[in-house]
């Protein structure tokens, strides 16, 4: 079961009350930092700009990766090696066949395609490479897609100083009409606000926690591989859980 995570929350809550917070405290008022317009050009500029620079199916996982800031895939490292400790508990008395039931209470499809073929008696060095390739592939696909969130934090400021341009252009040819210059102003200053803001607060953040929670999925996955590896060895399994836990450190 995914579980919320709370970091991620008061991370983004303590800079909006900081920020918020801040321009009250130096006789501002909340309101000016809510403009529409600078937050579709930065948004949707931003946007435009990453939706150019990645392919559709790469853009689309991204933003669907961004759930992963705030309710992680679960991952377990202590009880994957107790797991592998059973597995090998199994094998030693029963053989490889006996691991058979085993597959059936596995969720995750790697972990699956690992296990039947140490079942049907691959190799252990035939196991590691076919496994290591997949790892390796899931690991750039994911990690590409988590590069939309870096490339949308390295656009926004751009867009936001673009914004900034427009709502000049704007307060310019508006000159002689002093009612119209308060909102062009307002538009330049906030979409500068809104490019940084969003590329510092939100998407540079997620992107490296995206990075993060990736890294210790392959991990994960490597140590599965390590132990699948010691299973078709027929290693001890207090020596398995020793080597696995290696990986905590």
């Amino acid at each position: 079961m995914r579980k919320f995570d709370l970091t991620s929350f008061f991370g983004i809550l303590l800079a909006l009350v900081a920020i918020i917070g801040g321009q009250l405290l130096e006789g501002g008022h909340a309101n000016s930092l809510f403009q529409l317009t600078a937050f579709i050009i930065v948004i949707g500029g931003t946007l435009g700009a990453i939706m150019l620079q990645n392919p559709l199916p790469v853009f689309l996982r991204g933003m669907r990766m961004a759930k992963w800031a705030f309710v992680p895939p679960p991952q377990d490292p202590s009880y994957l090696i107790r797991q592998v400790a059973e597995w090998s508990n199994t094998a030693r008395r029963g053989g490889l066949l006996a691991l058979e039931p085993a597959i059936e209470d596995l969720d995750d499809p790697f972990a699956k395609r690992g296990l039947q073929m140490l079942i049907d008696g691959a190799e252990p060095e035939t196991l590691r490479e076919t496994l290591q390739v997949e790892v390796d592939a899931y690991e750039a696909q994911q990690r590409l897609a988590a590069k939309v969130w870096e490339s949308a934090g390295g656009y926004a400021p751009t867009i936001g100083i673009l914004g900034a341009v427009l709502g000049l252009i704007h307060v310019m040819e508006n000159l002689s009409d002093p009612s119209k210059l308060g909102a062009g102003i307002a538009v330049a200053f906030v979409a500068t606000v809104y490019g940084v803001g969003f590329a510092n607060m939100f998407f540079l953040p997620i992107a490296n926690k995206l990075k993060n929670i990736i890294g210790r999925e392959v991990v994960m996955r490597e140590m599965l591989i390590e132990g699948l590896i010691a299973v078709a060895n027929g290693e001890n399994p207090r020596l398995i859980e020793r080597r696995l836990q290696g990986y905590l450190v």
